[in-house]
Formats: C-alpha cells, sequence, structure tokens
C-alpha cells in the first residue's frame, strides 16, 4: 500500500509497505539535476554526488563504506537531467543505522577542499572513459543535438572547463539554492514501520531553506542537426534522435509500444530486419526517455564503417513501413506483454519500487499505481499507434550523430 504525507518540514514522505520481505529501501530524492545548472556549473549536481560520499563531520569516507558494510547495506546515488537520488537498501533490522548513515551524508557532508580537487579528477577520468565508449558518447552527443540551447542539453557529468571551476563555497551555495524542502522526497520501500521513519527523520530537514523560485526557460524551437565526429575506432557509431513524449502525456503508454515493437526487444522491426535478415550490426536499438516538459527518442547502432550508409537506408525503409502500414495486431500483444512484463520484473524489488515511486513524486507530483501502469499499458489500441508513430517516421525529423573512421556527409544520407 503506497502512503503519501506531508512532515513538519514540508518535505513529503511516500512509503510502500511490502511486508513479506525481509528488506527496505530508503531513497531521498532531489528535484535538481544537470538541468538545473548554468555552462558555467555545468556537472555541479553530479560532482556533489560524488562529494556526499566523501566524509561528514563525523565519519570519514572510510568509516562511511565500514559502517555501510558491517550492517550488510547497499548504498549509492545517481544523478539525471532532472533529478538527484541518494539510497541505500538494508536489511529491515538494521533501517535505523542506514538511515542515520544516509541522513548524515545528505546533511552534514563537509565537501573538504582537498578532498574535492581529487575527486574532480577522478571524473575527468570518468569523462574520459566515456570519450573512449562511443556508445555513450554518442547518447550524450544527440541528447545535446536535439536540445541544444536548452538546459536538458546539459551533460550530466559537466564539463572540465566549468568543474575546475567549481569550489567549495559553489557547491554550499548550490545546495542551499536547490536542495530545498519543496524539492525533496523521502521515498521508502519494503518492510518497515512508518512511525519510525519519521521518528528517525524527526526535524533533521528543517535547517534547509524552504522553497526555490520556479526557473523560467525559452521555448527554442527544434530543427534538426547532423555531425560526424572522427576517430580512430573499429566500428562506426550511428545515433538518431528526436523529440518524443513527456512523463505525464496522454500519449505516453501508446508511445513506449511504439518504442518497443521499432526496436525495443529482440523480435522488435529494427533488430530484426538490420541485424537478423541483412546481418548489418551486431546492437542495434531504440529508447524512449520522458522528462517533465519534453522526452528524446533515439534509433542507435554499431555497425562496420563500409555499411553505415546502407544501415541508414534499412531503419528509413522500416520507418516508411511504420508510417504507411502501421503495426499487425500480434505485433501488438506481444509488445504489451513485454512492457508488462519488464514493469512488474521492476517492482519485484523494494529498490524498484522506491525508485518508481521516487522518481514520479519528485518530478509529477504523484505515483502511479501497479495496476494504473497495467491498465494504461492494455489500453493502447493500433490507432493509438497510428496516432503517435508521426512523431519518429519521418527520418527527416531526425538529427543525427556519427563516430566514424573517415568524414562522411551524415545529413546526405539522412536525406
Amino acid at each position: 500500500m503506497v502512503k503519501i504525507k506531508k512532515l513538519d518540514s514540508g518535505v513529503s514522505l511516500v512509503t510502500e509497505s511490502i511486508p513479506h520481505v525481509q528488506s527496505v529501501s530508503f531513497g531521498v530524492w532531489i528535484k535538481a539535476g544537470a538541468a538545473d545548472e548554468t555552462k558555467k556549473t555545468a556537472g555541479i549536481s553530479h560532482l556533489i554526488e560524488h562529494m556526499m560520499f566523501k566524509g561528514t563531520e563525523t565519519r570519514s569516507a572510510r568509516q562511511i563504506a565500514e559502517d555501510v558494510d558491517k550492517i550488510g547495506s547497499h548504498i549509492n546515488a545517481f544523478t539525471g537531467k532532472e533529478a538527484t537520488c541518494y539510497y541505500i537498501k538494508s536489511l529491515d533490522s538494521n533501517l535505523k543505522e542506514s538511515v542515520d548513515i544516509v541522513m548524515d551524508m545528505f546533511l552534514n557532508s563537509v565537501f573538504d577542499k582537498a578532498e574535492l580537487e581529487k575527486e574532480k579528477h577522478v571524473i575527468y577520468e570518468e569523462m574520459k572513459m566515456i570519450e573512449d565508449s562511443p556508445e555513450d558518447y554518442i547518447h550524450d552527443m544527440i541528447c545535446e543535438m536535439v536540445f541544444r540551447d536548452t538546459p536538458l542539453a546539459q551533460p550530466i557529468i559537466g564539463l572540465k572547463s566549468s568543474l575546475s571551476r567549481v569550489t567549495r563555497n559553489g557547491i554550499k551555495r548550490y545546495i542551499g539554492d536547490e536542495y530545498t524542502r519543496d524539492s525533496i522526497i523521502i521515498s521508502v520501500a519494503g518492510k518497515f514501520d512508518e512511525d519510525e521513519i519519521e521518528r528517525l527523520l524527526g526535524d533533521k530537514l528543517c535547517a534547509l531553506q524552504a522553497s526555490k523560485g520556479k526557473k523560467g526557460y525559452a521555448d527554442v524551437p527544434y530543427f534538426p542537426c547532423h555531425t560526424v565526429k572522427v576517430k580512430d575506432i573499429e566500428q562506426a557509431n550511428i545515433c538518431l534522435g528526436v523529440p518524443g513524449v513527456k512523463l505525464d502525456d496522454e500519449k505516453y503508454y501508446a508511445f513506449a509500444v511504439l518504442n518497443n515493437i521499432l526496436g525495443g526487444s529482440m523480435s522488435s522491426r529494427l533488430f530484426q530486419s538490420i541485424r537478423e535478415e541483412k546481418g548489418l550490426a551486431y546492437s542495434v536499438y531504440t529508447s524512449s526517455t520522458s522528462f517533465v516538459d519534453t522526452g528524446l527518442f533515439n534509433i542507435y547502432t554499431g555497425v562496420s564503417h563500409e555499411n553505415a550508409e546502407k544501415t541508414i537506408s534499412a531503419v528509413k525503409d522500416e520507418l516508411l513501413k511504420m508510417k504507411h502500414d502501421g503495426v499487425s495486431k500480434d505485433e501488438l500483444s506481444a509488445a504489451k506483454e513485454q512492457l508488462k512484463g519488464s514493469y512488474i520484473f521492476s517492482q519485484e524489488s523494494v529498490n524498484g519500487r522506491m525508485f518508481a515511486n521516487g522518481r514520479n513524486m519528485t518530478l509529477l507530483g504523484k505515483v502511479f499505481l501497479p495496476e494504473e501502469v497495467i491498465s494504461g499499458i492494455d489500453k493502447v489500441k493500433r490507432e493509438d499507434i497510428e496516432e503517435v508513430s508521426p512523431l519518429v517516421t519521418d527520418i527527416r525529423n531526425y538529427s543525427a550523430a556519427m563516430i566514424t573512421n573517415k568524414r562522411a556527409d551524415l545529413k546526405k544520407w539522412i536525406g
């Protein structure tokens, strides 16, 4: 059962009791991420996430790790475009100690200057790792192209030039501005006592600023662009991207089904055509990411350099087939079952429940019960697919990025 409560501090608490398990997942969500940064502070949200593990007023970085290990818990964090989350999974018997560790990190991190400079170099190495992984790097490229001149274009990891300027005072200022009580959601799922959770939180968050002002963003029109990055690699990496649907769009479920049919599974059209029938690629897939106000739809493939143009032509063919022929009854049914299966599997862990509830409360201010999600998928009809398919079936609307070993006229290939 999911419950939502406003604590005395003004922070929202969302809990889901799962009494038959012996574990609990506790997460602190903040509605602040890469999209809340400026070009000068790009990457600061991700840097802060790292620094939360580097020591508090009473615990060193080593002590944090040891305290987590000795109670058999697992702690981690992640930064996204629109939110950041710090979470711990523990045995229900060790909930008190687990919450104490996370809240100590969240409220009492010291952001030591020497540790800050050291962690910047760790992230510089992470940047190199991404650049050396074309599949990761090209997704950052396409996101920046589709959302250029908007906050969503900011890379989560930031830029070396911006991170080098971040100071301890800058971090404290950013946390004061963004980590406000109206921007924080505490999400808990698993076996726990709700009254105990409230006692453990107490008035710990009351010292934070109550609220932050709403940001105004200019409406930047989208138009497709194309870029080729020449690099000495063994395979051409191609990514096509176009705006998708936002999180609370009424077309959300239809778009999810369409994504699955096009490239979301081994039986999808692009996988079967490009890999199984034509043998052009080992990896080919589509993905859909939704944000509060917009979305991103991607088509990715990795192919030999000489087959790059041929592969883009094959993608075009599949998009045209979708445009003219729509989807079959069997395709629709299979895609819906796959989506339901993936969703249900994700909900069979306390982390999965905590993530879903925390993310939806943080970004949309509400939670979706499993029966609502299953019903939303079940209701998708072929006519709904026809309604959303124009968003993705015209390849001329796509921005395109390619990392390859020689120059290529990507714009001409797209047509």
